[in-house]
C-alpha cells in the first residue's frame, strides 16, 4: 500500500513514536499480496453472495472469484477504501459490518460499526459486526499492513469507515433512485430507509441486490458533524450480551470436527533443548495420540503431547520425564542483572538527547534518583491458543491475533506453504495488551510446527496447540526490566537547570523484522518514549540497551509504562522541595504549548474538588499527567497509607483524545488502564528469574489487582471536534506516578521501585 509523500510525512508525524516504521517494513511483507490483490479489486466490485438472499459486500481478494456483473470500482480505490469487503445488507436490512482489528476488550467490534452505521444512516438496532482476516483489504490504512496495536483503531479507520459507510449509502440512494425514475439528489435516507418524493420509502434490504450493481463511488461528501445521532453517543456494545452471558466464542473456544488438542512441554530456560527423554508414560495416557519433538521460541526444543482433549494433553505433559540440556544458553538471574543494570545507569550510553549539563553542578537544589521497574507478564484473561488445519497444499488458522498477515507469512514459512495458501480467521479474543503481536509470531509458529509434526506420524485432524495460564506466565515476552538513573539541578523557584538522565533495559525491537527502522544511533525508540514532554527542560538523556536472554515485548502504554513513571514523580518531587503546588507547577512549565495537557489536568482537578475539598484524615492527593499514543490522560487520586501498606480511594480521570465516537468505550478503556497501572504498584507485581527460570507461575505469585484493589473512578472527557486519537493504552501511565506522588505526600518519600517498597 502506498501513500503520496505529503501524506505519508503527514501518518508519520501522528504515529504513536514506538511504531513509527512499521509501515515501512509491512511494504516489504505485503506488497505482492497486496498489489495482486489491488489489481483483481479494480476488475470487480459487489460479489453477490449465494448463502444468502440481499446484498451482501464480500470480497476476498485472496480467494475469491468476482460472481454476478457489477459495475467496476474507480481504479484509484484502494482495497481498504471499497465497501466490498467490509458491509454486507441482508434482505430483513441487517448490516454487518467487518472489522480490520481484533477486539480483545477495547470495544472496536462496536466503534467502528458506530462509525460507518453514522454515516451510512443505518438503523442502528440492525448493526451486527464480524472479524476480518488477512486480506490486504484489512490492513491498517496508515501503516499499510494488519495490525491492532498502537490504540491506532479508531484514529487510523476513523475516515476510512465513514467513507465506506458513504459510499455504501450513495448506492442504496443511487439504487432507489433508478427504480422510482427520480434523479438522486431528490431523495434521502433515514435511520435504513431511502425516503423518496411524497415520504415514499425503500427499506436498504430490498435495495441492496440493485445497489450492488451501482457504480462505486470514489469521491463522497461526509456529514457535518453537527449532523450526527450515532457517533458521539453513549453505546452499549455490540458484544455486550454474548459476554455477559457466557455465549462469546473466543480462540480457546474454536471446535473443529476430528479436532485434537496439544500441549507442549517447553524449556525452563529460553531456547534450550531436551538432553533426554522418556515418554513411555505420557504414551500410556488414555487419549494421548502422539509425543513429538517440536521447535520452540529462540531456538528451542520441546515436546509436544497430542491428544483427544485438553486433559488427557495434560496428564501426559505431567508424565513426560524430560532432562533439560542448558549448557548452550544464558541462565539470566534477576538480581544479578539489578546489580549489571546499576552499573551501566552510571556509564556514559548511546545519546538520545543532549543539553549542557554544566549548570548541574553549582545549582542550589539537586535531586539523585534511581527507580527500578521489574519485568512484567501480560497475563490475558485468555491464554495463548492457535489451532491449525492442515491439508497437502494449504492451511487454515484460527486464533485472536493483533497482526494476521504478519503471522499468516510466519505460517506459510513454517508450514512450506504459499502465503495465498494460508486463511487466517481472526477470532474475538479475551485480552492481550501486546502478546498477540509478536513480531517472531511465537505462539502461532510453535503451533504450525506441531501441527507439520503431527502429519509426519499420520495425524491429519486440526490441531488446538492451548498454552495453560502457567506456559502463558512462564512462556515468556516480558515488559522489559529498566532502570533509570536520574541527577536535577534546580532553583530555588523549581526551575530545572540540568537534567541529566540515563535509561537502562532490553531493546524490545532489536534482532526482529522492525529493528532497522526502529533502531536509531543505537536506541530503540520505544523505550524513550514519554521523556521530558510536555515540559521544557534541559535534558542530557543515554541509553544502554543490554543483550539478555529474556523474550521482551511491547506492553499495554508500552515505554510510557516506565518513562511516564519517572517523569512524574521526579516534577512531583521539585514541586515539593520548592513548596510549589504540583498542579500550578506542571501548569507554569507547560507554558502555552501543550493545551491538550492542560486542559485534561484542568478538568481533572476540577471535577475531582482538588485544592478545595477537605480530605479525610490519613489521605492525601496525587496528581500526574502524561501524553502516549496522542492522547492525553490526567489523573487526580486519593490515597492513603496504613501500616506500610498503601491504599489507593478514588481516581479522577481528565482526558483529552478529540472527538469521542463512544464515550462509553473511552470510560471503559480509562478504568481498565487504570486498573493496569494499579496493578504494577501491588506487592507480587513482578517476574523475576533465577538461573534462567522464570519465577512465577500463576496468579498466586504474579499478583493482579482484586476486586478489593479496586478504587472509585470517575472519567472527564474535554469536549474537541478534532479527529480522534487513541485510548486503549493512554490510561495506564500516569496512574502509577500519581498514586506513587499521593504516597510521597504522606510519607515524604516517592517510591522508586515497582511495585511500591515502602519499608
Amino acid at each position: 500500500m502506498h501513500f503520496e509523500p505529503s501524506a505519508v510525512a503527514a501518518a508519520r508525524h501522528h504515529m504513536p513514536k514506538n511504531l513509527l516504521a512499521l509501515m515501512d517494513k509491512a511494504q516489504v511483507a505485503t506488497d505482492s499480496i497486496a498489489n495482486d490483490a489491488a489489481d483483481g479489486m479494480a476488475r470487480r466490485t459487489f460479489l453477490k453472495v449465494t448463502a444468502a438472499s440481499g446484498f451482501a459486500l464480500g470480497a476476498f481478494p485472496l480467494a475469491a472469484t468476482a460472481q454476478g456483473a457489477g459495475a467496476a470500482a474507480p481504479a484509484g480505490l484502494k482495497p481498504h477504501e471499497q465497501p466490498s469487503a467490509f458491509v454486507r445488507i441482508d434482505a430483513d436490512g441487517t448490516v454487518t459490518v467487518t472489522i480490520n482489528r481484533l477486539d480483545f476488550g477495547q470495544g472496536v467490534q462496536t466503534g467502528l460499526p458506530m462509525i460507518l452505521a453514522e454515516e451510512l444512516d443505518a438503523d442502528w438496532s440492525k448493526v451486527r459486526s464480524v472479524h476480518g482476516d488477512a486480506n490486504p483489504a484489512y490492513a491498517d490504512p496508515a501503516f499499510g499492513m494488519h495490525l491492532t496495536g498502537g490504540s491506532n483503531s479508531i484514529k487510523n479507520s476513523y475516515t476510512q469507515y465513514r467513507e465506506l459507510g458513504a459510499r455504501t449509502r450513495a448506492m442504496l440512494v443511487g439504487a432507489a433512485a433508478a427504480q422510482w425514475g427520480v434523479d438522486a439528489s431528490a431523495l434521502r435516507t433515514s435511520n435504513g430507509f431511502v425516503v423518496g418524493p411524497g415520504g415514499k420509502k425503500l427499506g436498504y434490504g430490498a435495495l441492496a441486490e440493485a445497489a450492488m450493481k451501482q457504480p462505486v463511488p470514489e469521491k463522497v461528501t461526509l456529514k457535518d458533524p453537527k449532523q450526527f445521532r450515532i457517533i458521539g453517543k453513549p453505546t452499549g456494545r455490540l458484544d455486550a450480551k454474548a459476554k455477559s452471558s457466557g455465549q462469546q466464542d473466543y480462540g480457546i473456544d474454536v471446535r473443529l470436527p476430528g479436532m485434537l488438542t496439544a500441549v507442549v512441554a517447553r524449556p525452563p530456560v529460553f531456547g534450550a533443548k531436551p538432553k533426554s527423554l522418556d515418554d513411555s508414560a505420557a504414551k500410556a495416557i488414555k487419549g494421548v495420540k502422539a509425543v513429538l519433538r517440536v521447535p520452540t521460541d529462540r531456538g528451542g526444543e520441546g515436546v509436544a503431547i497430542i491428544a483427544d482433549g485438553y486433559w488427557p494433553a495434560k496428564q501426559g505433559r505431567d508424565a513426560l520425564k524430560v532432562e533439560w540440556d542448558t549448557s548452550a544458553v544464558a541462565k539470566p538471574d534477576t538480581t544479578a542483572l539489578l546489580a549489571q543494570y546499576r552499573e551501566l545507569a552510571a556509564k556514559p550510553g548511546n545519546v538520545a538527547m543532549q543539553a549542557d549539563m554544566a549548570p548541574l553542578a553549582g545549582a542550589a537544589h539537586k535531586i539523585s534518583a534511581e527507580f527500578v521497574f521489574p519485568y512484567l507478564a501480560h497475563a490475558p484473561m485468555e491464554p495463548l491458543n492457535c489451532t491449525v488445519k492442515l491439508d497437502a497444499d494449504k492451511a487454515e488458522l484460527w486464533m485472536g491475533t493483533q497482526m494476521p498477515g504478519l503471522d499468516a507469512m510466519a505460517a506459510a514459512k513454517t508450514l512450506g506453504l504459499q502465503p495465498q495458501n494460508v486463511k487466517v480467521n481472526t477470532q474475538m479474543a479475551g485480552g492481550g495488551f501486546g502478546r498477540r503481536a509478536i513480531p517472531t509470531s511465537d505462539y502461532v509458529v510453535e503451533a504450525c510446527g506441531v501441527a507439520k509434526a503431527a502429519r509426519t506420524v499420520g495425524i491429519t485432524a486440526p490441531v488446538r496447540t492451548l498454552w495453560s495460564r502457567e506456559d502463558d506466565i512462564k512462556g515468556g515476552y516480558y515488559r522489559p526490566m529498566h532502570v533509570h538513573r536520574a541527577e536535577i539541578g534546580f532553583d530555588a523557584q523549581g526551575k530545572v537547570l540540568a537534567w541529566d538522565h540515563s535509561i537502562v533495559g532490553q531493546s524490545i525491537t532489536k534482532g526482529s523484522p522492525f529493528e532497522a527502522f526502529m533502531v536509531k544511533n543505537g536506541i530503540d525508540a520505544t523505550a524513550i518514549e514519554g521523556m521530558k514532554e510536555p515540559y521544557d527542560l534541559p535534558m542530557k538523556l543515554t541509553v544502554h540497551h543490554p543483550d539478555v536472554n529474556v523474550p521482551v515485548l511491547w506492553w499495554r502504554s508500552v515505554g510510557s509504562t516506565h518513562t511516564a513513571y519517572v517523569m512524574e514523580t521526579l516534577i512531583d518531587e521539585v514541586a515539593r522541595a520548592t513548596k510549589q503546588d504540583p498542579v500550578a507547577y506542571r501548569m507554569a512549565l507547560m507554558g502555552d504549548k501543550h493545551p491538550r495537557h492542560k486542559a485534561a489536568l484542568q478538568l481533572a482537578v476540577a471535577q475531582s474538588g482538588y485544592g478545595k475539598k477537605k480530605l479525610a484524615a490519613g489521605r492525601a492527593w496525587g496528581v500526574a499527567v502524561h501524553e502516549s499514543f496522542q492522547s492525553v490522560v490526567a489523573y487526580v487520586v486519593e490515597a492513603s497509607v496504613k501500616d506500610g501498606t498503601p491504599k489507593l480511594h478514588s481516581i479522577t480521570a481528565g482526558v483529552h483524545c478529540n472527538l469521542v465516537v463512544n464515550p462509553k468505550s473511552v470510560e471503559a478503556q480509562v478504568q481498565g488502564g487504570a486498573l493496569m497501572g494499579l496493578s504494577m504498584c501491588l506487592p507480587g507485581a513482578a517476574i523475576t528469574l533465577k538461573d534462567g527460570v522464570v519465577e512465577q507461575s500463576n496468579f498466586g505469585d504474579f499478583a493482579v489487582p482484586r476486586i478489593t484493589d479496586m478504587p472509585q473512578v470517575a472519567v472527564h472527557i474535554v469536549p474537541s471536534a478534532e479527529p480522534p486519537t487513541g485510548m486503549g493504552e493512554p490510561g495506564l501511565p500516569p496512574l502509577a506516578p500519581a498514586f506513587a506522588n499521593a504516597v510521597a505526600r504522606l510519607t515524604g518519600k516517592t517510591p522508586r521501585e515497582l511495585p511500591f517498597k515502602l519499608a
